[in-house]
C-alpha cells in the first residue's frame, strides 16, 4: 500500500482501511468500511501535513454540492494529527483510464451523454456556489465503463486545495506550470485565466474545462495539446481544428458537429463570452443521443468492404461499414466497443468504435 496506512487500520473507531485505491497529486485515497452503517466508503487524507487545515475546509466546501453528477461527501474526521475526507466510493474507473485508454475518442451519442451529465454536476455546484477549479478526465468517475451507467464529478474539496498549487505553479512561471504534477495534469483543461489571473478564477473558468475534456473525448486530443506548448496556444485563444473525421460519416456528422459547436463556445478565451453551465445543460437536453449500453466483440468477418459480424459471448452481431466512428481501420481481428438493436433477424450494432484489446 501507497500512503501512512496499510489494510485493517481502523481511523477515528469507525472507518476500517480494506485497500488502497490510489493517490493523486494532493491526497491518499483508500477504499474504506465504515463499520457503524456497514457500508464501502472513500477515504482521503492529504500528503502534506501543512495543508491540513485547507483540507477541513474542502471538506466544508464539497459538502455543499449534492447531485446524482458530483460524488457525495460524508463526513470529514480527526485522529491524531492527521485529516481525513470521507466520500462516496464510486465503484469504476476515471475518464481517462475507463475510456481515453482504449478508444481514443468516444462516439457522438457516449460523448453527448458524458457532456450533458458533467454540465449538470458542474451547473449543481456553481448554484451552490462552488467552484471545482480543477476540472480533468482523472477527476471525473465513470461506473459501468463505455456503458457510462453512472459519471461523477469528484474532488471539489480537494481541488480548492490543488488550485493553490496551481496558483503557486502559474505565478511561479511556465516552467513551473510545467514541472508541477498537479499542475502538469491539469494544465491542458486550464482555462486562459486560471493561468494569467489564477487568483481571480470564476465559474467560467470549469466551463472551459468542460469543454476542454469534451474536445478531448471527441477529438482524441486536448484542444491545445500538452505541456509547456499548450501555455502559449491556450493564452493566444485561437480555436482548435476540428479532426476531419468527426464529420466525415454522414451517419454521426450532425450530432458530431453541434457538439463540437458548443464545445467551441466554452472554450472562448473571453470568460464572458463562454456560456453557463445551465445553458450547456438545456443544449445538451435538446440534442438526440443514443444512451444505450455497449458491448464488446471481435470483427469476425467483413464481406465486400461493406458489411461484416461482430463475435460476442452471445450471437455474432451484424454491422455495417457506415456504423463505424473514429479514424480507427475497421478490420477482422480487430477489437469494438458498440451498441445493438434489433435487426429483424441477427442484432444489428450501430455505433462502432474500434478500441485495443483489453489488456491482460
Amino acid at each position: 500500500m501507497s500512503g501512512p496506512h496499510g489494510a485493517g487500520d481502523v481511523i477515528d473507531g469507525r472507518y476500517e482501511i480494506r485497500s488502497d485505491v490510489g493517490e493523486g497529486g494532493m491526497q491518499f485515497v483508500y477504499a474504506a468500511h465504515d463499520k457503524l452503517i456497514g457500508r464501502m466508503v472513500a477515504l482521503k487524507t492529504p500528503k502534506n501535513k501543512s495543508a491540513t487545515k485547507r483540507f477541513k475546509r474542502s471538506a466544508i466546501v464539497a459538502a455543499k454540492v449534492n447531485h446524482p453528477n458530483v460524488a457525495k461527501t460524508l463526513d470529514y474526521v480527526r485522529d491524531g494529527t492527521n485529516r481525513y475526507l470521507i466520500e462516496e466510493l464510486i465503484e469504476g474507473s476515471d475518464l481517462q483510464d475507463a475510456l481515453l485508454h482504449r478508444s481514443g475518442c468516444l462516439d457522438p451519442y457516449s460523448a453527448a451523454k458524458v457532456f450533458h451529465h458533467l454540465a449538470k454536476g458542474v451547473a449543481a455546484a456553481h448554484h451552490a456556489g462552488v467552484v471545482h477549479r480543477d476540472l480533468k478526465p482523472t477527476n471525473v468517475m465513470v461506473v459501468g465503463g463505455y456503458s457510462l451507467n453512472e459519471i461523477k464529478i469528484t474532488d471539489f474539496g480537494i481541488a480548492k486545495m490543488a488550485n493553490e498549487e496551481l496558483i503557486e505553479a502559474a505565478e511561479g512561471g511556465t516552467s513551473t506550470m510545467t514541472t508541477s504534477q498537479t499542475a502538469v495534469g491539469a494544465l491542458p483543461y486550464m482555462a486562459p485565466e486560471a493561468i494569467e489571473t489564477p487568483r481571480a478564477v470564476g465559474s467560467a473558468a470549469d466551463v472551459w474545462s468542460v469543454g476542454a475534456m469534451m474536445f478531448h473525448l471527441l477529438s482524441g486530443a486536448p484542444p491545445f495539446g500538452t505541456g509547456l506548448a499548450a501555455v502559449r496556444r491556450i493564452l493566444d485563444g485561437t480555436p482548435p481544428p476540428t479532426p476531419a473525421f468527426l464529420t466525415a460519416n454522414p451517419q454521426f456528422a450532425s450530432l458530431a458537429k453541434e457538439l463540437m459547436d458548443v464545445a467551441l463556445q466554452c472554450l472562448q478565451k473571453n470568460p464572458d463570452d463562454r456560456p453557463m453551465a445551465d445553458e450547456i445543460v438545456t443544449l445538451c437536453g435538446m440534442l438526440c443521443y443514443s444512451i444505450e449500453p455497449r458491448a464488446e466483440g471481435v470483427i469476425r468477418r467483413i464481406d465486400y468492404g461493406a458489411y461484416g459480424f461482430i463475435e460476442t459471448e452471445g450471437p455474432d452481431v451484424f454491422f455495417h461499414t457506415s456504423s463505424v466512428y473514429g479514424p480507427r481501420l475497421v478490420q477482422v481481428g480487430a477489437n469494438v466497443i458498440f451498441a445493438s438493436y434489433d435487426g429483424g433477424g441477427a442484432r444489428r450494432a450501430h455505433p462502432v468504435v474500434v478500441v485495443d484489446a483489453p489488456q491482460a
